[in-house]
């Protein structure tokens, strides 16, 4: 067997299986598959987060772990803009991968949105990179570090700013295996990347002594990692998704779909970077055991936050992909497979963690005045995440479907609405407003979320009987002019 054919073989085993999870298995093995890689990778990425901190808190110099607090709310910012073109591409790449069975034409659209994706990721990173670099002190001081942190932060955002293309493009290009059905190898990326960056960590912090300009070094390489295997598993495995510069294109009918809803996971980002900042000076005027509360609640309820958002965004290639296929049967049973998943998660460990509330917290602090409100804190976080899973599968709903205006209304409406709440709630009840504001908020979101659904219920049943993704060839070139 000649090594084309190999490949071809290769490639052709790849993407039946992986197409046949997002065409014909059954729900639950499709969203077993989707999903569960989608969590234990975010999971895995807690967990890094929480032992790189470990590494700088070795070198026992306070100034280096503030420097990465306030660099972290940058590094949020750039993942947002690696989502701008990933996850409107991949929706749409799963879009038409569904209409390819109605209208296999429809598949040669695929690589003038991958290419566009991933190299509009790589411009708009290198253009905020070098912006950034440009006003690296103005930039600084506006992250809130003060005289003493200063230096600190300045080398870990320079080095972070850096690498901003490569970042952007790890995120995008993650986005473009999973459009494909693919989890389980977007959840090998994120892992060889994870492992990559402690490796670098031991080397450039511990051994080189480089501090928080090495842990930022370890961030950019670690990333550069899962560009090199996401672009190679595409290159080798993909059928219809190109990396290739030639099929860029700045076509309304490329750019209009994927920005409509990748824009969305932009404005979001920001707003929650405002929102922590608002809802942490708030909380220090109550003294340091309510912020520490929050903190250990916040890093409790992570866990099953991860496994919801494992099930609403894992899913999201299945509902694209059968609505794109014009598939309603298939799409509504994945919507409530995943629904009735999401709230199994909930339940099983808000109970648990109640039931056990006290000895979970004495595991994170030993303080009595962090114990006392921890309770409370925690309640209200474990309700918050409730509302918060069902309020992501509408988005993903939006976001699968096409609906950029609900899918931006439903991503900037937490933000919008969490700032007016939490100053109104310190107002009127001073630390219990402040505690349940988010949860206040989250319930809000998910109402105007079923509104929204109820209102583009009859557009999204005219999209699936005639077929959903934009035609993007009256406005390109023929495929291979």
């Amino acid at each position: 067997m000649s090594t084309s054919t190999l490949d071809a073989t290769v490639k052709a085993d790849a993407v039946g299986t992986n197409r046949w999870y997002l065409s014909a298995a059954p729900i639950a093995r499709a969203l077993v598959h989707l999903c569960v890689p989608m969590a234990a990778a975010m999971i895995v990425g807690a967990v890094y987060n929480v032992i790189n901190a470990g590494f700088i808190g070795s070198l026992h110099d306070t100034a280096l772990l503030a420097a990465i607090t306030f660099g972290t709310p940058l590094l949020g910012l750039v993942m947002a803009v690696g989502g701008v073109f990933g996850v409107g591409g991949s929706a749409l790449i799963s879009r038409l991968l569904g209409a390819a069975e109605r209208d296999p034409t429809r598949a040669g659209e695929i690589r003038r949105v991958s290419s566009s994706a991933l190299w509009g990721a790589v411009i708009a990173g290198a253009a905020l990179g070098g912006a950034g670099l440009l006003l690296l002190h103005p930039l600084v001081s506006l992250l809130g570090a003060d005289a003493t942190a200063a230096p600190a932060t300045s080398a870990y955002v320079a080095v972070m700013l850096a690498f901003v293309p490569v970042l952007a493009a790890a995120f995008c290009l993650e986005q473009l295996v999973r459009a494909e059905g693919a989890a389980r190898q977007a959840m090998i990326g994120l892992i060889a990347s994870t492992v990559a960056n402690l490796v670098f960590d031991v080397l450039f912090i511990l051994v080189l002594h480089w501090g928080v300009a090495g842990a930022a070094l370890s961030t950019g390489l670690g990333n550069l990692v899962s560009v090199a295997y996401f672009a190679f598993w595409l290159q080798r495995h993909s059928e219809h998704v190109s990396l290739a510069p030639r099929w860029f294109t700045l076509s309304p009918a490329v750019l209009k779909p994927v920005f409509g809803v990748g824009v969305g996971e932009l404005l979001q980002s920001a707003l929650l970077i405002v929102t922590a900042l608002v809802l942490n000076r708030l909380a220090v005027a109550y003294g340091d055991g309510p912020l520490a509360a929050m903190g250990v609640a916040v890093r409790i309820a992570q866990v099953p936050e991860f496994l919801v958002m494992g099930v609403t965004i894992g899913v999201l290639p299945l509902l694209a992909y059968s609505y794109g296929k014009g598939d309603r049967g298939r799409l509504m049973s994945a919507l409530r497979g995943s629904a009735i998943t999401v709230g199994a998660i909930a339940l099983v460990f808000s109970t648990t963690v109640f039931a056990f509330r006290e000895q979970v917290l004495s595991a994170f602090s030993a303080d009595r005045s962090v114990l006392g409100i921890g309770v409370t804190i925690l309640m209200a976080q474990l309700v918050a995440m409730i509302v918060n899973g069902f309020r992501g599968l509408i988005t993903s709903l939006f976001q699968a479907t096409g609906r950029s205006a609900p899918a931006i209304v439903m991503s900037m409406a937490q933000g919008v609405l969490f700032i007016p709440i939490v100053l109104l709630g310190n107002l009127w009840f001073g630390l219990p407003g402040i505690i349940w504001a988010l949860t206040v908020t989250e319930g809000i979101v998910f109402l105007v979320g079923v509104a929204l659904w109820l209102a583009s219920r009859r557009a999204i049943d005219r999209g699936l009987a005639e077929g959903s993704p934009e035609r993007a060839e009256d406005a390109l070139e023929p495929a291979e002019a």
